[in-house]
């Protein structure tokens, strides 16, 4: 670990640039109280200026008009890039969230294949033609790119995140200004370097470091940004939405979750206990995926949560850095305070704490072991809102549907594990499920191919897959006449 931290400079108009203003801030890191490192502090004049060099590379550069091919090749020579400095971009993401570094390098191969699968939807953009319109008519569809995106993204997966944004707008042929949260905005400007050297052209992509007032609000709400993509808390999600009504941009939001495991009696269940252990305590809990609560048929009785418990016990907290650590440092102080909150709340309305719940104290940095409640009922605050944490809530159920029911009674929708061997069982329950991503019989994989997004206020739109272009596209109609055309009005029609 360096023990200075790293000085980094914004990407604005295809240069490196400091605040107009010269302010800067810092990050020490989540496990090591030490300074990792130091960013510029951009303003509303900063913003504004990423925003216009984003505006005149849409309206006047080549990239919206470049041949889909050759966006393709620069986009593949980006994730060539991010494979060959995968080790560099990790340790950084460990420095700067906490998270184990083993977890950090598989992100990093995460992020090279979505550039790689965004690549190939370069020359997959496609409109449509209709030549059944009647005699001398004939219309086209065409699929143009949406404009300017701003994007906003969260401190739990900096690289990964952006990486299932930006790839999508640049190959539609879109220019983007982006905000790395304020926590981890390292991975990101290192990105620009990548960018940069992979070719794409001076203005196409902007890269603002600082806090979402002035920053995040001023993108929201600017009327040259066309298109405004986030991922983050649902609460603040609706703040952008609100912001963003200024000019009625379009507005894609990937937000919370509180997702079920639901646990039939028929199911392999050692491997349900080892994805729900890993469902909930994957980056510390500090994911819109988690698998925070698991619903188990009555049935399964009370040695299979003590099976969840015995292996929940065994997962090893620790230093991110060190290879063996499976759950790392909290973010900061007051996400820390947040969870141990819900930890309180979880006692004082009758759920039982079967393991961890307190804070550990290795030295420096904020940890919390895995934590398991049992005795959880749907309507206790720790069943319905996002901990955000390595805590799991145990619920049971009789039956399907009730299992359907429990799953659906909290505001989000983002994900659900469903296992069992009954296929009736497997797809009655997705079915049922109002959530935009059902695993059965695994938990949290994921493919460039597929898409990813929420029902409810788990979000607005999708991400991944070939429909995430359509995101950052506006669909034009043309229509073509063909021959002489029957005019309205006739000369001396009606007259005598």
């Amino acid at each position: 670990m360096n023990q200075q931290p790293t000085k980094y400079l914004m990407w604005i108009g295809g240069e490196k640039v400091e605040a107009l203003s010269g302010e800067k801030f810092d990050r020490a890191s989540p496990a090591h109280d030490r300074p990792v490192g130091i960013y510029p502090r951009a303003d509303v004049q900063d913003t504004e200026h990423a925003i216009r060099a984003a505006r005149q590379a849409f309206d006047y550069s080549t990239w919206p008009r470049m041949a889909g091919a050759e966006r393709s090749k620069i986009l593949l020579r980006v994730a060539s890039q991010i494979r060959e400095r995968a080790n560099e971009l990790a340790e950084i993401e460990v420095l700067e969230s906490g998270k184990p570094i083993v977890q950090a390098r598989g992100e990093m191969q995460g992020c090279a294949e979505l550039w790689e699968y965004a690549a190939t939807l370069c020359r997959h953009s496609y409109g449509d033609t209709y030549n059944n319109l009647g005699p001398g008519m004939v219309g086209l569809m065409f699929r143009e790119p949406i404009g300017v995106v701003g994007m906003i993204t969260p401190w739990n997966f900096p690289l990964l995140i952006i990486s299932q944004k930006l790839p999508f707008a640049l190959a539609a042929g879109c220019t983007c200004v982006v905000k790395p949260s304020e926590l981890t905005p390292g991975t990101t400007l290192v990105l620009g370097d990548i960018l940069h050297a992979a070719g794409v052209p001076a203005g196409v992509v902007n890269i603002v470091t600082g806090f979402g007032v002035p920053v995040g609000t001023t993108m929201s709400a600017h009327p040259d940004v066309d298109m405004i993509s986030f991922t983050g808390s649902t609460e603040v999600g609706r703040e952008v939405m609100a912001a963003a009504r200024v000019n009625l941009k379009k507005v894609e939001l990937e937000l919370g979750g509180k997702n079920p495991q639901i646990v039939f009696p028929d199911a392999d269940l050692e491997a349900a206990i080892d994805a729900i252990v890993f469902g909930v305590y994957f980056n510390m809990g500090e994911c819109c995926n988690s698998g925070s609560r698991v619903l188990l048929h009555r049935d399964l009785g009370t040695d299979f949560i003590s099976r969840i418990i015995d292996r929940a016990r065994q997962v090893r907290v620790g230093d991110p850095l060190d290879e063996k650590t499976k759950v790392g440092a909290i973010i900061n102080e007051e996400q820390f305070g947040k969870i141990l909150g819900y930890i309180e709340n979880g006692k004082e309305t009758g759920a039982q704490l079967r393991l961890g719940g307190e804070r550990l104290d290795l030295g420096s940095g904020r940890y919390i072991a895995p934590t398991v409640f049992t005795g959880v009922e749907p309507e206790m605050v720790i069943a319905k809102e996002e901990v955000f944490g390595p805590v799991l809530s145990v619920l049971t159920f009789n039956n399907p549907a009730e299992a359907i029911r429990i799953a659906n009674s909290t505001m989000y929708g983002l994900s659900a594990g469903i296992w069992t061997r009954d296929i009736d069982t497997a797809f009655q329950v997705s079915q049922g499920v109002r959530a935009g991503t059902i695993w059965i019989n695994t938990f949290m994989d994921g493919y460039p191919e597929l898409s990813f997004g929420g029902y409810k206020q788990s979000g607005l739109g999708r991400e991944l897959g070939r429909f995430a272009l359509d995101e950052f596209t506006e669909l034009k109609t043309v229509q073509l006449h063909l021959g002489p055309r029957q005019n309205w009005w006739v000369p001396n029609e009606g007259t005598t």
